[in-house]
């Protein structure tokens, strides 16, 4: 089962390469984030991240607060300690999006 065209048989690699580069399966090359490849690209969508992403944090604390200030009757201290400590997660969860990323 040779090939008869008088040319040298491309190496497997290079076959696989062709056919998943035919049936788009590659991955995109990586962008870098001045380019806002994982962000979303547009402003609004990076806005809308962040909103989410702190707003999320909030919510959870407050609810995390909330209920074991229910459970152990203590209504307005560990709602308070809680609010502060989602602030700060929010904060953390934006530095780890926007971080330059470490590349190897």
């Amino acid at each position: 089962m040779s090939q008869d065209n008088g040319g040298p048989d491309p190496s497997f690699e290079d076959r696989l390469k062709a056919a998943r580069s035919k049936q788009g399966l590659d991955a995109p090359p990586k962008q870098p984030l001045g380019d806002q490849g994982g962000l979303g690209g547009s402003a609004w969508g990076i806005g809308a991240r962040v909103g989410v992403e702190l707003v999320s944090a909030l919510v959870v604390a407050v609810a995390i607060g909330y209920g074991l200030d229910r459970i152990f009757h203590t209504t307005p201290i560990l709602t308070a300690v809680f609010v502060p400590l989602g602030g700060a997660a929010g904060v953390v969860n934006l530095w780890r999006l926007f971080a330059p990323k470490q590349s190897d």
